[in-house]
């Protein structure tokens, strides 16, 4: 993984110069894996997030906001018991390895001096968060708890003491000479790069691959050269923080990585370069999590409805051959003197057709030659009267499928805030029965909290990302001449301009969110319409989120995350 020893080393330098020293003024757990801590450091209020996510799993400073719940977990409610208003001493590395230790210390509630370790724990999906009582090394309590079910070597649990992991007797890349690698390494038996990250502590398979690129031809006079002169460059701090996209696929380390042909995109620290990766990563994960029933409810009745509509499109057919079944029994009943039962056909004068052609009826060889007639008359009949009721059920199935395919595309752009208003509007349309608390309580409905964005020019921008935000934003909170815009025929979000004149570099700016935050995401050159409010109208009896507009008119844009973000900020 990116986020290496290596990675860790230059992650705590950063976080030594922004916090040591600072008071933590607040605790907050947003998710389940994830804290925030609120410190007051050189002036400022900083947001550490701590992340025991098992794919996102990180330490580093956050400009982000995050939602809190209504209600703090439990181990929010101890790290704020033993460790709000306690300053942070001093925070470091431990043998190169993913494990930062945060050295806190304050008074305890009867005014002793207090010592805690808050220990972070950076391995995948056995990544956690652990607060120590430092003077009898004792585990308060851990985000995540390990049994020795789990692990036999040491629990993560209330009351056991703390135990490191085990340790992997690895070589400190940062300790290491020319002479050690190539004591390390077996040159002739291939595979380098695996070979460095087996012997040296800390090392991904990322940086070895990047150690090997820049080797040339990968052996023992380049290797070790260059292994020690990236390793010096980290330790002296000589980073460039870099994203770089390639094959599709996205990657970040602490400077540009040469072997990753690509875009390559640098930032000023760690941690702006983090919150810049992982935008709208972790949040998907969390979304899919929480909304994992829901997205799967709305494909299946998409899937339901898609079925629907071919059955009826086949009943349709065949109520459109009404006239045959008419034709059929007029010339049956104008010729039973020629009809036997027990005929399984019968060819007559066709007398619809000015040529004087004939026609072959096909018969029920069981059924008498008058109820043969008998029963294309009713299938006549009933196909008549098929015919309006199954065009307007196929036209409701159509409704339905754009309904269910607008609101998939609201999943897949929802934040975990968002989930709740699309599962609240599904109770309302009477899909899913409402959901209650543990204390038997109803969920309450709550206004929409829309997403903000400010243009270039410091027009307010606003974006609802669900059916309930975009009724709420169009019918209710817009003014009528304030511009709105919307992509042309695909599901996408409604977006209000917060302006009666706005520019036309802000047209574009709000077209590109509205692209960006649409089915048309990963398109290029969407088309999306804008027209004055007061020209968007909602149907009697509508669907959520359904409007209808006119004096509009069309611009084409290519959604553009870095200026999502820019104007996000």
């Amino acid at each position: 993984m990116s986020f290496d020893g290596l990675f860790t080393k230059a992650m705590v330098d950063e976080l030594v110069l922004s916090l040591k020293g600072g008071r933590i003024n607040k605790v907050h757990q947003p998710y389940k894996n994830e804290v925030i801590l609120t410190i007051r450091a050189n002036g400022v209020n900083q947001k550490l997030l701590l992340s025991a996510h098992p794919s996102y799993a990180r330490v580093q400073l956050t400009n982000e906001a995050y939602d809190n719940p209504s209600e703090p977990p439990m181990f929010c409610m101890l790290l704020r018991k033993h460790i709000e208003g306690y300053i942070l001493e001093d925070l470091y590395q431990i043998n190169n390895d993913r494990m930062i230790i945060f050295e806190i210390k304050g008074r305890n509630e009867i005014g002793d001096i207090s010592y805690k370790q808050l220990i972070i724990e950076i391995m995948g999906r056995h990544s956690n968060i652990v607060l120590v009582d430092k003077t009898r090394n004792v585990i308060l309590d851990s985000i995540k708890h390990v049994s020795f079910a789990v692990n036999s070597h040491r629990a993560i649990l209330p009351g056991q003491p703390y135990i490191f992991p085990p340790e992997q007797n690895k070589v400190n890349p940062f300790e290491a000479v020319e002479e050690d690698i190539l004591r390390s390494v077996d040159f002739i038996g291939g595979m380098v790069d695996r070979q460095l990250v087996e012997h040296f502590a800390g090392i991904s398979p990322i940086f070895a691959k990047e150690v090997i690129f820049q080797s040339g031809l990968a052996n023992r006079t380049t290797v070790p050269g260059t292994f020690v002169r990236l390793i010096k460059k980290i330790d002296a701090g000589d980073i460039s923080p870099a994203i770089i996209s390639a094959n599709g696929k996205e990657a970040f380390y602490l400077f540009p990585l040469e072997h990753l042909k690509g875009e390559k995109k640098t930032f000023k620290t760690l941690s702006e370069m983090l919150d810049r990766y992982y935008f709208g990563k972790a949040e998907r994960d969390r979304v899919k999590q929480q909304g994992n029933d829901i997205e799967r409810f709305i494909s299946n009745e998409k899937e339901k409805n898609e079925k629907k509509i071919v059955k009826l499109e086949n009943t349709l057919k065949e109520a459109e051959r009404a006239e045959q079944f008419q034709r059929y029994g007029e010339l049956l009943t104008a010729n039973l003197y020629a009809v036997t039962k027990g005929m399984k056909e019968i060819e007559v004068l066709n007398y619809y057709d000015d040529l004087g052609g004939t026609m072959v009826i096909p018969l029920d060889p069981r059924k008498s030659p008058s109820e043969n007639a008998q029963k294309y008359f009713s299938k006549y009949q009933k196909a008549k009267n098929a015919i309006a009721v199954v065009v307007e059920q196929i036209e409701k199935a159509r409704e339905e499928v754009a309904y269910f395919d607008n609101l998939m595309q609201q999943v897949q752009a929802a934040s975990p805030k968002d989930i709740q208003e699309i599962r609240e509007e599904l109770v309302e349309g009477g899909y899913i029965r409402e959901r209650q608390k543990r204390n038997g309580k109803k969920i309450q409905n709550v206004k929409p909290v829309l997403d903000h964005f400010i243009a270039l020019d410091g027009t307010d921008i606003i974006v609802g990302k669900n059916n309930k935000q975009n009724d709420y934003l169009t019918n209710k909170l817009a003014a009528r001449d304030e511009i709105w815009l919307h992509t042309k025929d695909i599901p996408g979000s409604h977006v209000v301009i917060r302006s009666k004149e706005p520019s036309d570099e802000t047209i574009i700016e709000a077209a590109v969110l509205a692209a960006y935050y649409s089915k048309a995401r990963n398109s290029s050159s969407v088309p999306v319409d804008f027209t004055k409010v007061r020209h968007v109208k909602k149907p009697s009896g509508a669907k959520p989120g359904f409007v209808i507009y006119d004096n509009q008119q069309t611009v084409y844009v290519t959604p553009d995350e870095e200026l999502v973000l820019k104007l996000k900020k």
